[in-house]
């Protein structure tokens, strides 16, 4: 298995939540007609930590994707990259 540097580097200066963070915004931006009205937010906790993604009305589709193929891939991608952070990050796809 690799060693990844950056990602304790990231954690030692608290920055492993947004670095996971941008990562979903830059994966939502690619998916949808209005990128600019793409908003992420993040609710830290102790153990675990909540991302919130908000887009237009009439792109909630694409993001989530036929029978939530598209959410699901997010969510895979997250849980492996919060995996490495050895912190629980869940998405959840506000409309």
């Amino acid at each position: 298995m690799r060693d990844y540097p950056y990602l304790s580097w990231l954690a030692s200066i608290g920055m492993e939540v947004i670095a996971v963070r941008e990562l979903i915004e830059i994966m939502a931006k690619a998916l949808v007609e209005h990128p600019d009205q793409v908003q992420v937010s993040e609710i830290a906790g102790e153990h675990a930590s909540v991302i919130e993604l908000r887009t237009a009305k009439e792109d909630i589709g694409k993001v989530i994707g036929k029978r939530g193929r598209n959410a699901q891939a997010m969510r895979t991608i997250l849980n492996a990259a919060s995996a490495k952070l050895r912190k629980r990050v869940v998405l959840e796809i506000i409309d």
